[in-house]
């Protein structure tokens, strides 16, 4: 089975500025991950191609990287997922960019299963929230998407009810003018 997936979000913001959102992955000052509420991405080394790391249980590597424009994760972890996912700048205008983050990939085996029922749902949380973390990042108010009670209950359920709650995007404006020096 084919898998394409895709979220995007434009940002009132200029290519270089949402470049540095994208560069900053995986470091101890990520603008774009949303580390707030989910497991951070942990790479062995810094941003660049071969890194390999994940995030909770999804394992991957850097297979390209273009600094500033784009990076590109080939799936190791779980098994069945074969594919990619990718962070892009698209250029809109002088004053606007397209944030896009795609995955493309087969799946075999158990995923079949995994995908729709686990793996997808948290998937499109987690990069609405990287998408709202964006916008914090760059002063600007994040428009979240509230979790499912699926996504809310998957947690939950994955965390042996120690979960916590979706941060609310005041909560993480706040964040990001803290983090901003504000």
């Amino acid at each position: 089975m084919n898998v394409l997936n895709i979220h995007e979000r434009e940002l009132e913001a200029n290519h270089e500025q949402v470049a540095k959102l994208i560069d900053s992955l995986s470091s101890e000052d990520d603008l774009l991950w949303p580390n707030h509420s989910w497991p951070r991405m942990k790479l062995d080394r810094p941003l660049s191609i071969g890194a390999n790391g994940g995030h909770g249980p999804i394992g991957y590597f850097v297979e390209e990287y273009k600094p500033g424009e784009s990076i590109k994760f080939r799936f190791t972890n779980p098994k069945g997922l074969n594919g990619f996912h990718r962070y892009e700048i698209v250029r809109r205008t002088q004053e606007s960019v397209l944030l896009r983050h795609t995955i493309e990939m087969t799946l075999h085996g158990s995923a079949f299963l995994t995908w729709p029922l686990i793996i997808r749902p948290l998937h499109d949380a987690l990069l609405e929230d990287a998408l709202a973390t964006a916008q914090a990042s760059l002063g600007m108010i994040p428009q979240m998407l509230p979790w499912s009670p699926w996504v809310k209950l998957i947690r939950w359920l994955m965390s042996g009810g120690k979960t916590q709650s979706q941060i609310t995007p005041n909560n993480l404006f706040q964040l990001s003018a803290k983090n901003r020096g504000h």
